[in-house]
């Protein structure tokens, strides 16, 4: 298929898909298409929902890729289950995807598939923006999976003196650590999911990196009652913004991150990759915060 130039003085068009289960439902493809009518872009994206047996097969995966690169996707945003399976497919990986074990964002340069992380560097920025003073000295991070593993990156990254990565696969939190230790200039550890409690005494911060705290898994990851005077707490979840654990780390005085900071963060910085252009990060704030508000207001209660 043959696709057409642009006339001069046309806007500029972008194609973008998100791939992965369940996909129907995000944020993200409206936060893009706002962010490119911004720009005076003609910015479309669409979800790719995949069934389990594509997400489980290569070949299948392969010939998406192929396929979207062959009709003029410019690049791809990939999420679970596919954002290590994809890897083998790329023909090339940036440092935050490198660092990380997984991609979450692709871009297609000539003939020429390039994987990025933008997890990493969406939580990142986030921190450094929402967090960058707070004491660095004994932070716990919740949960080794997918999301885990790029706030682990981002945390190594920062000058953390011991961070301490609990899950309840101790196999999975050992591996983590084993992982991003290279990157940290402190220590970096495993821990069981059990010893939180007995951690959280001493840390000088701790994030959720769980799925505790949506809709569909209600609760607290970790109780913030545990934690010292002058402790900080950061959340990656974001539907809803004010989850239980923030409200109850608020309630106990300390300072709090949302998922709304990383979530913004990942979808600037796929943005950026997608266009070469600067996304303007306070109006994509607010555009996710009235998505957001927007979809409690729909749901039933």
């Amino acid at each position: 298929m043959t696709i057409a130039p642009r006339l001069p003085g046309s806007p500029r068009s972008v194609l973008v898909g998100l791939i992965g289960q369940g996909v129907a439902p995000s944020l993200t493809p409206p936060m893009h298409e706002l962010e490119g009518a911004r720009h005076g872009m003609t910015y479309v994206y669409r979800p790719i929902d995949i069934v389990p047996d594509e997400a489980t097969a290569i070949g299948e995966l392969g010939r998406l890729l192929a396929y979207a690169r062959r009709i003029g996707f410019t690049g791809l945003n990939v999420t679970h289950p596919v954002k290590q399976s994809i890897i083998p497919l790329l023909d090339e990986l940036a440092t935050s995807a490198r660092q990380v074990g997984a991609v979450n964002t692709v871009v297609f340069e000539g003939d020429r598939a390039i994987g990025h992380n933008t997890d990493v560097t969406g939580f990142g920025s986030a921190f450094d923006r929402t967090l960058g003073s707070v004491p660095r000295d004994h932070v716990v991070l919740v949960g080794a999976g997918g999301a885990g593993s790029a706030v682990a990156t981002a945390l190594a990254e920062r000058g953390i003196a011991d961070l301490v990565i609990a899950d309840v696969s101790i196999e999975r939190a050992d591996a983590l650590a084993e992982l991003v230790r290279p990157l940290s200039s402190g220590s970096v550890r495993g821990a069981s999911a059990t010893e939180v409690p007995a951690l959280l005494a001493g840390a000088s911060g701790a994030v959720n990196a769980t799925p505790f705290g949506m809709a569909a898994h209600p609760g607290m990851a970790f109780d913030p009652a545990l934690m010292p005077d002058g402790a900080w707490v950061s959340d990656i979840v974001y539907r809803p913004t004010d989850t239980a654990l923030l409200m109850a780390a608020r309630d106990r005085g300390l300072r709090t991150m949302s998922g709304l900071g990383m979530a913004m963060g990942q979808a600037a910085d796929a943005f950026e990759i997608f266009t070469g252009e600067p996304a303007d990060r306070a109006a994509m704030t607010q555009d996710l915060k009235n998505l957001v508000a927007r979809e409690a207001a729909v749901s039933p209660a």
